[in-house]
């Protein structure tokens, strides 16, 4: 059975930093597109940073470059976000996904920055 569980959520001051977790079971994360996502109360969710397969080339959203990292562990199997210089505005509830032939979804882990 798949599945992907992520932590490392909470509450934080404007300016701190989070380290959010994925880890995966039944897949090797090595071999999927895995991403983070992120859905603030009333709005959609949004991609927030992709790590691909194999040669784990990242990309992120504009409104985090330069403060968040997507990382991988491959030993671990797990995918991490390191987010500094938190803003309010990145108060969401943050997932995490795995895709290749088929797509997997965490449950997310609440992410509140406080001004």
């Amino acid at each position: 059975q798949v599945q992907v569980a992520e932590s490392g959520g909470g509450l934080v001051q404007s300016g701190g930093s989070l380290r959010l977790s994925c880890v995966a079971s039944g897949l090797i994360v090595s071999a999927y597109v895995m991403s983070w996502h992120r859905q603030a109360p009333g709005k959609e969710r949004e991609l927030v940073a992709v790590i691909t397969p194999f040669g784990g080339s990242t990309n992120y959203a504009d409104s985090v470059k330069g403060r968040f990292t997507i990382s991988r562990d491959n030993a671990r199997n797990t995918v991490s976000l390191q987010m500094n210089s938190l803003k309010p505005e990145d108060t969401a509830v943050y997932y995490c996904n795995a895709q290749n032939k088929y797509t997997y979804w965490g449950q997310g882990t609440q992410v509140t920055v406080s001004s």
